[in-house]
């Protein structure tokens, strides 16, 4: 499933040391269904989607929705299995483990940053 990356703030506070990207219809489709958890450190980027459904799943999930520029335009906390949450505009979504936004203060507005871990190794070996 996609790419994995570094989620953070701007401020540096790491949401997700290991965050998947689901970019295709079937990744984003199949999101999290058939897993037991999020472990911790550990997320799920779909993009592009603006609103997702917790039907038929297992566990409740901290969900960001965000713009293009990663740029904060919804926070929910604990959205439990048979919900749905979105939000109009939203470019993304970024779930995350149950708990997870209320240990870090992430608000509406605020920045995200992805850092992929690829284009470290690649500047680091030309050194």
């Amino acid at each position: 499933m996609g790419r994995l990356v570094r989620l953070r703030t701007i401020e540096g506070v790491v949401l997700a040391e290991s965050l998947e990207i689901a970019e295709t219809f079937l990744e984003r489709t199949r999101g999290l269904l058939g897993r037991n958890s999020i472990e911790e450190g550990g997320g799920l980027y779909l993009r592009p989607c603006s609103s997702i459904h917790m039907f038929f799943m297992r566990f409740a999930i901290d969900v960001l929705f965000v713009a293009r520029d990663l740029r904060v335009c919804r926070v929910v906390h604990r959205l439990r299995p048979w919900r749905f949450a979105g939000c109009v505009g939203a470019y993304g979504t970024i779930e995350l483990p149950e708990g997870c936004l209320s240990r870090v203060s992430v608000q509406r507005g605020d920045r995200l940053v992805i850092e992929d871990p690829l284009a470290c190794e690649v500047s680091d070996a030309s050194r």
